[in-house]
């Protein structure tokens, strides 16, 4: 619950920075002037391209929430058997452990988003995040029946 809390005022933050952004590119235009008019033109493009980009990562999170709503009510959901160091971090040879017996399973059924799901997981455990972004993405493709990329 805190990560969508905070993903939520994050996102809140950001359109505010947006709309901010985007009137005083606003305000550059209405001077007129060939230089303010393109500065605010390249002013302009900045939150477009936020707005693409946290529509899709929101997209992303909300597909992979619910892939594990869906995996939980199977009873599918990953267990979290890793072992801990005092500090509380995860002990590195249990998270190598979980993830090869995760790559062997996805290995094994490699057109079931389960077994991606739970690499995904294994790759975040192990703090890899790319590699677990683009397994869950492979997870919610093969999930929603459409052509994965290799």
């Amino acid at each position: 619950m805190r990560a969508k809390i905070s993903y939520a005022i994050t996102a809140a933050v950001l359109v505010v920075y947006f709309v901010l952004v985007g009137s005083r590119g606003v305000l550059l235009i209405r001077s007129g002037t060939l230089l303010t008019v393109t500065f605010g033109v390249a002013v302009l493009i900045l939150p477009v391209i936020g707005v693409w980009f946290l529509w899709k990562n929101t997209q992303f999170v909300r597909r992979a929430n619910a892939l594990a709503a869906e995996l939980d009510a199977e009873g599918g959901l990953p267990v979290d058997e890793l072992k801990r160091l005092p500090s509380g971090r995860v002990d590195r040879d249990s998270a190598d452990e979980v993830f090869a017996r995760r790559k062997a399973e996805t290995e094994a059924a490699p057109d079931d988003w389960r077994t991606w799901f739970r690499l995904a997981v294994a790759y975040h455990d192990a703090r890899d995040t790319p590699r677990a972004r683009k397994a869950m993405q492979r997870a919610i493709a093969l999930h929603d029946g459409r052509p994965v990329q290799v």
